[in-house]
Order: C-alpha cells, then sequence, then structure tokens
C-alpha cells in the first residue's frame, strides 16, 4: 500500500516536497514494515522508518517460559534461521551453566547451522532479484531453498520452527541416511546457486540497478552496528565464527568472503560467496563426524545457578547475541536479544539520503532484515 501527501505547494501550484508512504502492507518491505518518504520528484530527500508492527514481547515472554520451552520462541524470532537461533540460546544456558556439548551433537547443530544459512541466503538472491525486477533466479533459488527445507523436516519433523536443540546437545539422534540425503541435497544446492549465480551476479542490468547503489564506508557501518554480509560488504572481515569460534568451527577450513565498495551488488555478491563457504563447511563437518552421545543433559528439569551470560554467535544476517540473567529457578530471570537485522536497519536512513525512489526497495533489499527478530 503507497499513500502519498502533497507537503507543500508553491505560487504556481506545483508541488515541492510529497509525502509516501511505503507499507506496512507492500511486497517489496518483505514484511509489515512502514517507510515515510519525503519526495522531490523521485529523489529521496529523506525518510523515517516505522517498525514494531509484529511486536509480540518475545523478550519478556520468555521470563514466563521454563528454559527448554523458551527455544521455541527463538524459532520465531527470525523464521528464516530457526537453527541459528536456537543454537545461540542453548548456548547462552551451556555457557550458564557450565555444560560441555558431546562432540556428536556439534557437528550435528554446524551442519543444520550451514544449511539454515545456505536455504537463507538463497531466499535473499531470488527476492533481492525479484527487487530489481529479474523473475528467473526467484524460481531456481526457491527450489534449493525447499530441498533443504524438506531435509530439514524429515530430521526435526518441522519444516519451519524446528524445536530440535536442545540445552546440551540435540533432540533425538539422525535418520540412518542422514550423510546420503545431506550430500544428495548438496550437490543439488551447489547447482541451484551456481545457475542464480551466472543468472544475476555479471548481468548487465543487475549490475546498473545495484552498483553504487546504497553505498556506506566502513567506518560508518561500525558506528550503526551493522555485521553479518551488511559489514562485509564494506570490506571488514569480521565474523564470529572466526573472531570468536565457537561449537567446532575452529575445525574448518573456510574464507571469510568481503566486498569492497559497501554498495547493494557487495552485500549480495558476499551472500552469494558465503552459499559456497557453508557447503564446503558441511562436507568437512561429515568427514569429520562419528558416533556418540548426542546430549549431556538427562531427563531432568533445567536449574541453571544464579549469574548472568553474554553469548554471541553468527547467524545468516550477522551478529546475534543472547544477554541471560538467572535467579536460579526453572525459567529465565531476564533475556535480551542482540539482533542484527534491528541494527542493519538502523542504517537505512543514512543509506537511503539522496538517492532514487527506485532504488530504496534495493537498498532495503539488500539489508535482509526479518522483522520477527526486528520488532521481537
Amino acid at each position: 500500500m503507497v499513500e502519498a501527501n502533497v507537503q507543500d505547494i508553491n505560487a504556481d501550484g506545483e508541488a515541492l516536497e510529497m509525502m509516501v508512504n511505503m507499507g506496512p502492507q507492500h511486497p517489496s518491505t518483505h514484511g509489515v514494515f512502514r517507510m515515510q518518504l519525503w519526495l522531490d520528484g523521485e529523489k529521496v530527500n529523506r525518510v523515517v522508518p516505522h517498525i514494531g508492527y509484529l511486536h509480540r514481547g518475545s523478550e519478556k515472554l520468555c521470563e514466563g517460559e521454563q528454559y527448554h520451552q523458551v527455544i521455541t520462541l527463538f524459532d520465531r524470532l527470525d523464521y528464516i534461521s530457526n537453527f541459528n537461533n536456537e543454537l545461540v540460546f542453548c548456548r547462552a544456558v551451556e555457557k550458564i551453566m557450565g555444560l560441555e556439548v558431546p562432540e556428536r551433537a556439534e557437528y550435528v547443530r554446524v551442519i543444520l547451522c550451514e544449511l539454515n544459512r545456505v536455504a537463507s541466503h538463497l531466499l535473499f538472491v531470488g527476492t533481492f532479484g525479484l527487487d530489481i525486477g529479474a523473475m528467473t533466479p526467484v524460481m531456481l533459488t526457491f527450489r534449493g531453498r525447499e530441498r533443504a527445507q524438506a531435509l530439514f523436516e524429515a530430521i526435526s519433523g518441522a519444516r519451519m520452527m524446528h524445536n530440535y536443540f536442545r540445552v546440551g546437545g540435540i533432540k533425538e539422534d539422525l535418520p540412518d541416511n542422514f550423510e546420503t540425503m545431506v550430500r544428495e541435497v548438496l550437490d543439488l544446492l551447489r547447482e541451484d546457486a551456481e545457475e542464480a549465480d551466472r543468472l544475476l551476479t555479471y548481468n548487465e542490468v543487475f549490475i546498473a540497478r545495484s552498483k553504487g547503489v546504497g553505498v556506506i564506508d566502513a567506518d560508518t557501518a561500525m558506528e550503526y552496528g551493522l555485521t553479518g554480509p551488511c559489514l562485509r560488504g564494506c570490506g571488514i572481515s569480521y565474523d564470529v565464527r572466526v573472531a570468536e569460534p565457537y561449537s567446532v568451527y575452529d575445525r574448518f577450513d573456510f574464507d571469510v568472503p568481503v566486498g569492497l565498495d559497501g554498495d547493494c551488488w557487495d552485500r549480495y555478491y558476499v551472500r552469494i560467496q558465503e552459499i559456497y563457504q557453508s557447503l564446503s563447511i558441511i562436507e568437512q563437518a561429515l568427514r569429520q563426524m562419528s558416533p556418540g552421545p548426542i546430549s549431556a543433559m538427562g531427563r531432568r528439569l533445567i536449574r541453571p545457578p544464579k549469574g548472568d551470560v553474554y553469548v554471541r554467535s553468527e547467524n545468516p544476517r550477522g551478529e546475534i547475541g543472547v544477554y541471560l540473567v538467572s535467579d536460579g529457578s526453572d525459567k529465565p530471570y531476564r533475556v535480551k536479544v542482540r539482533p542484527p537485522s534491528f541494527c542493519n536497519l538502523s542504517a537505512l536512513e543514512e543509506l537511503l539520503k539522496n538517492t532514487w525512489v527506485a532504488d530504496a526497495v534495493v537498498i532495503l533489499g539488500s539489508l535482509d532484515i526479518v522483522l520477527g527478530e526486528v520488532d521481537r
């Protein structure tokens, strides 16, 4: 839904500036998000983003749930990165309890999180192509994403909202044909990503619409708290998996892709390269994984000792952190999330200064926000 209001009229009756509402029900805002754009013709003079349409009070709800129930709330924060979100909360509880997760469970977690990263980035590549006007890539990337989702369903029983990770490990062991299924899916995902890559990356129209659009320099990006591909697109090689390795990520050989100019094309290309790196990590994990226990916990109520802890990890959109406060009961006293999409979105006003209204959709799309995590 787009609404327009003329703000100023000159002596000849011509509009000097027009306020346009983009959203909250608009396909290109990728969720219930509203931008107020003040336009001079097709030039954006300023923008005011409006969030909160999807606010559910997730952090407050955590205080009324037992620890194992909170995992379901994290599934719904960033519903494109379910496994990655489950992992960071489980790691926070494990850290405050001093639990050591069995090696097999760590490998399973990494494989599923990296598959989730691939599925998330494939969704981004397809929808970002749509934002620019390319119709074909989304057919390929959604096909690949559905393959990953079908695998998730075979393992966890749920296509989304998996509720599969547990404090101390995972819910249950893998199906007997897990490795075969994953290797088959990996080959297909690589083909889907390569085909979309060939169609988009060096396409003349795609480059014209994304290169030099929505530029942000490294210093400004850090001031706004950008992380993930949005920061790495500026040339800063910062990835929590490397800067502060967790789980078994220090056992894998992988690169951290970075861009040069901090524009929409760089943010896109970093994600394309991350797909290939994630596929490589999964292949290494499959080779290294061995049989063993899958949980450090028995069937007992989780009661962490009193204290607080902060844990961070790298999800597809950037650094997600969890600040957890325990009062010794079976429910958290306080859960505070450091959300990557919210921080990345904070730079939107800076990115949209003096751009064209047609580029506003492209710039917003390049941030790859998920409103469930922004609004919480």
